[in-house]
């Protein structure tokens, strides 16, 4: 699955997001990209760490989005978050909230920038859906294989 973020939506959180650079960058590559959230993560980490390993199974994306998982959707402070987000989606405090939270993550070495990529996704796709989408199992592939 290829989720990308309309340019509208790419307009709306850099309106919110002014002054916070890190999320600016983020938003210049995803427009780059035009939206597409996992081609803008990879050059992002790249970015910051240099050229991604290339394995045959699995993409770094994938293995985020799998730790991703494991650390936050059994976490309900990170749900309350997001849900108070959804009903206020034009706050700056609520989404930097968001973003911060997830650079906090001690299972995460994310850096600002690509924390906001991973809040956009799991903004753009829900938090339901999301944990329940990067869930493995034998009978589906996880997004991007």
């Amino acid at each position: 699955m290829n989720t990308q973020l309309t340019p509208s939506q790419l307009n709306s959180y850099q309106a919110i997001l002014p002054n916070d650079d890190p999320a600016q960058d983020a938003i210049a590559v995803l427009k780059d990209h035009n939206g597409d959230i996992e081609a803008s993560f990879e050059e992002l980490y790249f970015q910051q760490h240099g050229p991604i390993p290339d394995f045959p199974d699995k993409s770094l994306w994938e293995v985020t989005l799998n730790q991703l998982r494991q650390e936050l959707c059994g976490d309900d402070s990170f749900r309350t978050k997001v849900q108070e987000y959804s009903k206020n989606p034009g706050s700056t405090p609520l989404l930097t909230g968001l973003i911060v939270y997830l650079v906090g993550l001690a299972g995460l070495p994310l850096d600002p920038a690509i924390a906001t990529v991973v809040v956009l996704y799991i903004l753009k796709i829900g938090l339901n859906i999301f944990c329940q989408y990067t869930e493995p199992s034998d009978s589906k592939s996880l997004p991007g294989e």
